[in-house]
């Protein structure tokens, strides 16, 4: 592609979200805020007064009361930033458009409501959403740090001028946590699931929502979608960088910060939590990262998506040592316009939630049945795996 076509598609693509956003504004299509009456099966935007986006916006979380006692709290993903040329440059539709390099979302402008609500697992008053009755809360995400940071980072933007990125997602999840405690103060059971950015944060902050906020509640599962990233800099990133928490940051020690997180957590918690992942097999998006922190290119090809597969591999085995009854959904499914070759990033926040696997389970299948302690794996023989798990068959309860 050369330079005029790629400024043509990035002139085009910020176009469209802007007018996305005018018309959000303009039509009442934005949910709204809520006020001191939340109503049942209805999604609200929280303002959270502590709260700060990665660019010193506003920050707020979203919301769903539904007919059921059992609470999800979920972990939106949306990119990184690990060093100064990262943090220049955050996601514009322009930039997606155009396969320039972007990095992260820094603020959560109207079209962000699309990521993160009434899609997939949060498709609200829907008959085939096995979760439609449960309670929410999405903590929305536009800092770059996996949730855990607590610093600011000076950067010079591609335009020269001097910024600030505010890694604020740390005090973000506690604020929003207090909001959700106040809200559900009393759930019988709690799924903490999370997709890309957000899966890393499911093991690392799963500690504290169990102890600080709901010590009472025994019946949880961990699930995490799309949370690999193969990175020598993780501690360095983790403690220079964002300036995480130490209690978070001292199990960081590998090149796998989920992995990690999950040895860690797993040590500490045993069998108080149920623990799920799920990937598919050459990640177009994850592989791009990848190669941009091993050769400077953010792209996908062939050869950086058999590393990933290879990783991924090896990150399935090392989680299987960690709980021999990890549960895992594997797939090869590919977005024609969006996975460049590859295979798609993330499904339980997208239509990819209801497809069923060659195995006959989809995701919403399999995930429901594991939060009512039928766990099992589906797609391992994708990567070459198997396992004497549990076999899928009728839920229990």
């Amino acid at each position: 592609m050369n330079e005029e076509q790629t400024r043509f598609l990035y002139e085009v693509g910020d176009f469209l979200e802007r007018k996305i956003d005018d018309r959000m504004e303009r039509s009442g299509i934005s949910v709204p805020v809520i006020g001191k009456k939340a109503k049942k099966m209805t999604w609200y935007k929280v303002p959270v007064e502590d709260g700060m986006s990665g660019d010193g916006s506003e920050y707020h979380v979203y919301l769903k009361k539904g007919r059921s006692k059992n609470l999800c709290i979920f972990f939106s993903g949306g990119g990184l930033a690990w060093d100064e040329y990262t943090a220049a440059r955050p996601v514009t539709a322009g930039k997606m458009a155009a396969h320039m390099p972007n990095f992260y979302w820094s603020n959560l402008r109207p079209v962000t409501q699309f990521m993160n609500i009434n899609i997939g697992i949060t498709e609200n008053k829907s008959r085939r959403n096995p979760f439609d009755a449960w309670n929410f809360l999405i903590i929305s995400y536009s800092t770059g740090d996996l949730h855990v940071g607590d610093s600011e980072l000076i950067y010079r933007a591609e335009d020269g001028t001097e910024n600030v990125l505010h890694f604020h997602g740390y005090k973000n999840f506690r604020a929003a946590m207090d909001i959700c405690a106040w809200f559900f103060e009393k759930p019988s059971r709690i799924l903490i699931a999370g997709c890309s950015a957000g899966a890393f944060a499911v093991p690392a902050l799963a500690g504290e929502i169990a102890d600080d906020f709901y010590p009472d509640v025994d019946d949880i599962t961990l699930f995490s979608d799309s949370g690999q990233f193969i990175f020598d800099k993780w501690r360095e990133t983790v403690f220079e960088k964002w300036n995480c928490p130490k209690h978070i940051g001292d199990a960081v020690c590998t090149d796998n910060i989920t992995v990690d997180w999950y040895r860690n957590l797993h040590a500490r918690y045993g069998s108080r939590f149920r623990y799920l992942y799920a990937s598919s097999v050459h990640d177009y998006l994850l592989s791009a990262y990848y190669n941009e922190t091993v050769s400077g290119h953010y792209e996908s090809n062939e050869h950086v998506r058999e590393v990933f597969f290879a990783q991924l591999r090896i990150m399935i085995e090392e989680l299987m040592d960690i709980e021999p009854e990890y549960g895992f959904f594997i797939n090869n499914w590919k977005n024609l316009l969006l996975s460049r070759g590859g295979t798609i990033h993330t499904a339980v926040r997208e239509p990819y939630f209801y497809l069923h696997h060659k195995e006959g389970k989809s995701m919403a299948e399999w995930l429901h049945d594991a939060v009512n302690g039928n766990i099992y794996s589906v797609g391992l023989d994708l990567l070459g795996l198997q396992r004497s798990a549990s076999k899928p068959g009728a839920n229990p309860f």
